[in-house]
Order: structure tokens, then sequence, then C-alpha cells
């Protein structure tokens, strides 16, 4: 039975310098890669993914670690599907409506 604290999302934070051509190269192919393994940006240097549970999260976690850039800070945190129904969010001063959890699961 699939649970609301089974399933997780995956957060992955960055902080990459962009200061050469280079790093700008390096910054832009890592966001690439988080968006071919199914990442969605939330902020800037803020992708977040859902995962079936925490076998799947290290997977992704692995994957994560191959990709990373020669530089640069990259934190990855999990929280269960039930603490992100939880998150407050505003655009502005506004609050926005709370997170919807995605409607259907997908099994590959």
């Amino acid at each position: 039975m699939l649970s609301g604290y089974k399933l997780m999302w995956m957060l992955v934070l960055f902080d990459l310098p962009v200061v050469t051509k280079t790093e700008r190269k390096n910054a832009n192919k890592f966001r690439k890669f988080l968006q071919d393994q199914g990442f969605d940006m939330c902020q800037f240097s803020v992708y977040m993914r859902f995962c079936a549970g925490k076998e799947q999260t290290q997977v992704y976690t692995r994957r994560v670690q191959s990709a990373l850039p020669p530089s640069g800070n990259v934190q990855i945190i999990y929280i269960t599907d039930k603490q992100y129904e939880n998150i407050v969010s505003f655009s502005g001063p506004r609050r926005n409506s709370p997170n919807r959890n995605p409607e259907q699961f997908t099994l590959f």
C-alpha cells in the first residue's frame, strides 16, 4: 500500500560558481541533467522530484553524485509526501494554494 509516509520528495539544492564561461557551462549542464532525470525547478537553484520511496531516492542520489560539477556546493534533502503537503508558499505577499501531490503514480 502506498503511504504518504513512505512516498518521498527529493530536493536538490545547489550553489555553483558562475564567474567564468566554463563555470556557467558546468552549472547549466548540471541543471539540464537534473531536468533530464525528471526533476522540476521550484527555484533557480532548487529542484525537486517525486520518488516511490527511499530506495528510489538512493538511486537518484547516486546519479546526482555522478553528475556533480567540479566545484560548488550541492545538498540533497528528502521529505515525505505528508511533509510536502504542509509546505507553505508565497508569491510576493500572496499565499499560494497548498502543494498538490501527483494525481497518478507511474511505475517504470
